[in-house]
């Protein structure tokens, strides 16, 4: 049990502090790669459908099913999953859209008039509020890949790898604005960092005030919840993102890699 709360919580960690990836790949260039872009963000896409419907939905249900029973387990994974999209979609409509981490940035979008001796506080405001969003996003993601890794370790690994996949470009949602608003790298990466901290931070909330409800029940439902959320960040941001910059299908071939890449992960680890 031990080893497997620090593999949780090593995995938790993992996942969120990916956004200081993103957050470093930005310093990189003054101009959008938009083929780079179109291919990661339909791998990440891919990796996330492949894993919510193929794995996580599945063991959501047998779960459930094996707990309830077949006709209540079914309703109940279905009402999870559904609510875990309706979940995610509350969160975005609440944020505004300029400070919304899954409205991709570009670095040329950030070059736009209102500099004040050498600054523009709206870009900083704009990345201090995104950070804050991803905060509120990924909160809810540390508390599933602690309590998926609890039940199963290789599962958490595989939803580790999604989550800090899909956390990349949110680093540089982040970083790319505050750099540009201060010209301070050093405080871009910070903040990007520190976005991913509510993961970790999610895991402890998970391990304090959830473990002594940690049932095959309760696992359940948060799987077909963390499918849900998964799904939908995946349809509704990542690929219309990824296609906006597409030029020769390379979303899409990005979106089979990412398949294939999990697929490939969740057979070795049977």
């Amino acid at each position: 049990m031990t080893e497997n709360l620090l593999l949780a919580f090593g995995l938790t960690l993992f996942a969120g502090l990916a956004t200081g990836i993103g957050s470093l790949l930005a310093f990189f260039t003054s101009h959008t790669n938009t083929k780079f872009l179109s291919v990661t963000l339909g791998f990440s896409a891919g990796v996330m459908i492949y894993v919510s419907m193929v794995e996580i939905f599945v063991k959501a249900k047998v779960a459930l099913v094996d707990s309830l029973g077949v006709v209540p387990g079914n309703w109940l994974t279905v009402g999870g999953f559904f609510g875990g999209m309706l979940l995610i979609a509350s969160i975005d409509k609440f944020i505004p859209k300029q400070s919304n981490p899954h409205e991709l940035k570009t670095v040329e979008d950030m070059n736009q008039p209102g500099t004040i001796d050498g600054k523009k506080p709206d870009l900083l405001k704009m990345g201090t509020f995104t950070a804050l969003a991803i905060g509120i996003h990924n909160f809810p993601e540390g508390i599933a890949t602690f309590t998926s890794a609890l039940q199963d370790p290789a599962l958490g690994i595989a939803i580790a790898v999604a989550i800090a996949i899909h956390n990349i470009p949110e680093g540089i949602a982040v970083s790319v604005p505050v750099y540009f608003a201060t010209g301070d790298k050093k405080k871009a990466f910070k903040l990007s960092f520190l976005s991913g901290l509510s993961e970790p931070i999610g895991a402890l909330v998970a391990y304090l005030f959830l473990m002594p409800f940690l049932n095959d029940i309760m696992f359940g439902i948060i799987f077909a919840a963390v499918a849900g959320i998964m799904v939908f960040i995946s349809l509704d941001e990542l690929l219309p993102a990824a296609k906006r910059y597409d030029e020769t299908h390379l979303s899409i071939y990005g979106l089979i890699a990412g398949m294939a890449v999990m697929a490939l992960s969740l057979l070795l680890f049977i």
